[in-house]
């Protein structure tokens, strides 16, 4: 069966991408180190999976080699919303069956992915030699990739906080909702308590209208500033969108299911932010500093 036509169909949508975020400057310059962006969420269901996929594939649209990394132990979905097929996972790396660079491939959208695992009850619960052993395939990333988008977990297990305390930025993920913004802070302070010194910046999904988005932004850097003396930064805003869902019921990435849509307007400028922004880029490299939480 000739696949010249799926083919067509991923590259249109790539160069619609492409102009989406045209006339703003690629990124292409070899970097000592990739930089470290960690997705977070205080709680589920606040789209972070989804933020993630696409803010890799936007970054990637830019210029930069992003690799990505369902780092969402035991519950890792990211490979749904990729349509990506890959009998293995990094549960064969932790297992020693396979390699990360026979566990990882390029999927759609110019990302190298490497999955996760789903189900899998002692990747929710790895000890320290496992961790130490899933760092050392994973430190082959920092020298291949500019961007290294970590989809973390959500909430405060030790998998996510070292996660988040090893990257170079944390994108904290929240909605308007009460409960996500009171967990989204609960990880701020988790977070901060353990002496975290990367830059935090707050992503406001599922918002209404720009003044909803900037007013769950106004109110986690305020009480962050309040009670924890940490400044918390503003990646941006995501508006409500059906587009979003359709495009995950067809199991395809919505800025290239749908790139004029006003979701995929506000990813773009959310990578066009963080890829445009030097602050969180410290130089050292994520694995190595993950190598320090364990020591």
């Amino acid at each position: 069966m000739s696949h010249a036509r799926p083919q067509r169909r991923w590259a249109d949508q790539a160069t619609r991408l492409r102009e989406l975020v045209s006339g703003r400057r690629e990124v292409t310059a070899p970097r000592a180190g990739a930089r470290i962006i960690a997705v977070t969420s205080g709680k589920g269901g606040v789209g972070k999976t989804n933020v993630a996929v696409n803010l890799a594939i936007c970054m990637a649209a830019r210029g930069l080699r992003v690799t990505l990394v369902d780092a969402d132990m035991g519950m890792a979905n990211a490979d749904l919303l990729l349509n990506a097929c890959n009998p293995y996972n990094l549960s064969h790396v932790i297992s020693g069956l396979r390699t990360l660079d026979q566990v990882g491939t390029m999927v759609t959208g110019d990302v190298f992915f490497v999955p996760g695992a789903s189900g899998v009850d002692r990747m929710a619960n790895l000890s320290e030699f496992e961790r130490q052993k899933l760092i050392a395939q994973l430190r082959l990333l920092d020298g291949s990739a500019d961007v290294i988008i970590l989809d973390c977990g959500a909430g405060i297990s030790p998998n996510v906080l070292s996660f988040a305390l090893a990257a170079d930025l944390c994108l904290l993920v929240a909605t308007p909702e009460p409960t996500s913004l009171t967990d989204a802070y609960a990880l701020i302070k988790v977070l901060v308590n353990r002496k975290l010194v990367a830059p935090i910046c707050v992503l406001a999904n599922f918002a209404e209208s720009r003044r909803e988005a900037n007013d769950v932004q106004a109110r986690l850097t305020a009480v962050a500033k309040r009670f924890l003396k940490y400044p918390i930064a503003e990646a941006g805003f995501m508006l409500q969108d059906n587009h979003i869902e359709l495009a995950v019921r067809q199991r395809c990435p919505f800025v290239l299911r749908y790139p004029r849509c006003p979701a995929s307007a506000c990813m773009a400028a959310v990578a066009g932010r963080l890829a445009g922004s030097r602050n969180a880029t410290r130089g050292g490299g994520l694995f190595r500093k993950v190598v320090g939480l364990f020591v």
